[in-house]
């Protein structure tokens, strides 16, 4: 009889004691809502457009370019795009996202959505409303990707333009990582172009943690590559490499030369920075950026 009490109390879940083994506090198990996107779709409306006309071009703008000394290199490439792109860029800043902005045609400008991460841009409401209306941003998840692939393929198919950047968070130690492959999808699937870009100088002027350039207006610059089209035959992976490696001459180019670019070894287009110890590569990419407008001048008198 004994035996027999004891297992009707454990169908009851409880043990042979009468004590329930989970706490009292204990809930049931459910499975969780997933997480709820922040709406941006007012922030293409044609009244967040006027305001944030007001809010980048007469205050973020300005006040970008009279703290740095931004260099446009590649410009002209821009003249001929038509229809909606893929920026893709390397991250290390929050500057970079002024100073690419900043730099575009205002014909583009005005078309360009920037992904940013869900988990920090979009955590706090306050925030989430000042980043949507300041640069047209829609959250994307850097842990899965949920929604916000298909939230960025509605707005290519809106007729937006997007900036990526494809490592996923800003750099630690000023190079670049290694390129997830969001933006290549989507440029396979939607047979959109990508216009690799670089960006240099920007952690430097502002690293990870800072948020006012350093004194002293220093130099940073954006440079823009031609714009790259899937194969039609060809693999996310394949493009996303041909992409990351587009950048990477960009990097070459920038340091060396348009020359050197075209003949540097892969190992040297990849922008990981020297295998050292992260003090030395820290070190490194801090190195101050110095104008290239002096080395511009083809005939010089001797």
């Amino acid at each position: 009889m004994k035996l027999i009490e004891e297992v009707r109390l454990l169908r009851r879940g409880r043990d042979w004691r009468g004590r329930a083994p989970a706490p009292r506090s204990a809930q049931p198990w459910s499975v969780s809502p997933p997480p709820r996107a922040f709406p941006t779709d007012w922030a293409r409306t044609p009244a967040a457009i006027a305001a944030r006309k007001v809010v980048f071009d007469g205050v973020l703008r300005t006040l970008t370019w009279s703290q740095t000394r931004p260099e446009i290199h590649g410009a002209d490439i821009l003249d001929e795009l038509r229809g909606p792109v893929v920026f893709v860029a390397n991250h290390a800043s929050h500057l970079d996202t002024p100073l690419i902005l900043g730099s575009l045609p205002v014909r583009l400008r005005r078309r360009v959505a920037v992904a940013a991460a869900a988990d920090y841009f979009f955590d706090a409401r306050w925030r989430a409303v000042a980043t949507a209306l300041t640069f047209n941003a829609f959250p994307i998840e850097r842990r899965g990707a949920g929604n916000s692939l298909d939230l960025a393929t509605e707005l290519i198919k809106d007729g937006w333009s997007l900036l990526i950047y494809p490592e996923g968070t800003r750099s630690t130690d000023g190079f670049a990582r290694r390129f997830r492959m969001g933006a290549s999808l989507l440029c396979r699937e939607l047979d959109v172009p990508a216009v690799p870009l670089v960006l240099r100088g920007t952690y430097q002027a502002m690293p990870r943690g800072g948020f006012w350039p350093k004194k002293g207006r220093p130099v940073v610059s954006v440079r823009y590559g031609r714009p790259l089209v899937p194969g039609e035959d060809e693999s996310t992976s394949a493009f996303n490499a041909r992409l990351e490696d587009a950048v990477g001459r960009l990097w070459v180019e920038h340091d060396e030369g348009w020359w050197a670019s075209l003949h540097a070894t892969e190992r040297r287009r990849a922008p990981r920075g020297p295998d050292a110890s992260e003090w030395r590569r820290k070190w490194e990419a801090t190195r101050p950026q110095a104008p290239s407008t002096r080395h511009n001048r083809i005939w010089r008198r001797k």
